[in-house]
């Protein structure tokens, strides 16, 4: 029998900066049967401008980077990461285009899709926005801010923040705030019991709004 999502470890991560900057903050939270399990995070020194627009939004500059190691010293990390399991995001395009941009391809790993192949690609992915806009297409907005407040999780989020957040980094656009927000978003989904049954590969199927993606990593009905 094909293993349900929730039984998967899932690799939630954000990045804060851009294609100019490089990756200049990551957060990374491990979820696990409709939990968080581990998170960790790190400030990246710049690998190119940082802009003061883009200062005003994460809050770093580039002073405050100069002392840190860039985000090019994380490639164990995050292949092996990716080797235990599939790698999710909010809006997956771009921290998926942010990661290639360093690292255009991870070792060999598991293809969490079809079970038993493997795959030389970062994805796919577990997009917690489209999980959402497919799941519940009434919510008005999918931005990430506003299907925290929508599913009633701050509170969960800030508490989760205090746990694990340095006490600067507590907010929207910091990337640990952030990736427990979207694992939060994913863990909220296991408390539905027919989302919460899907296999890995059928939950990587609809976090794809390409068709022919989507027939091509789903087998048989969703529910």
């Amino acid at each position: 029998m094909a293993t349900t999502w929730i039984e998967q470890p899932i690799f939630f991560v954000d990045f804060e900066g851009s294609r100019t900057s490089g990756i200049l903050e990551f957060g990374v939270v491990e979820v696990q049967r409709g939990a968080v399990v581990n998170t960790r995070t790190r400030i990246c020194c710049a690998t190119g401008r940082v802009r003061a627009e883009d200062t005003a939004v994460h809050g770093l500059s580039e002073q405050e980077l100069a002392t840190h190691e860039p985000f090019a010293e994380e490639w164990n990390y995050f292949s092996s990461l990716r080797e235990l399991g599939p790698l999710a995001a909010h809006y997956a395009g771009v921290e998926n285009a942010l990661l290639k941009e360093v690292w255009p391809y991870p070792r060999s790993s598991p293809d969490f899709a079809r079970p038993g192949k493997r795959v030389v690609d970062w994805g796919p992915w577990v997009d917690s926005a489209r999980l959402y806009s497919q799941l519940y297409p009434q919510l008005e907005s999918g931005r990430l801010e506003s299907l925290v407040t929508a599913c009633g999780l701050q509170g969960e989020l800030d508490a989760h923040a205090a746990a694990y957040c340095p006490p600067d980094r507590r907010r929207y656009h910091a990337a640990l705030y952030d990736a427990l927000a979207g694992a939060l978003l994913l863990a909220s989904l296991a408390r539905d019991p027919q989302v919460a049954s899907l296999t890995t590969m059928q939950l990587l199927a609809l976090s794809t709004l390409d068709g022919a993606k989507r027939d091509a990593l789903q087998q048989g009905d969703l529910f």
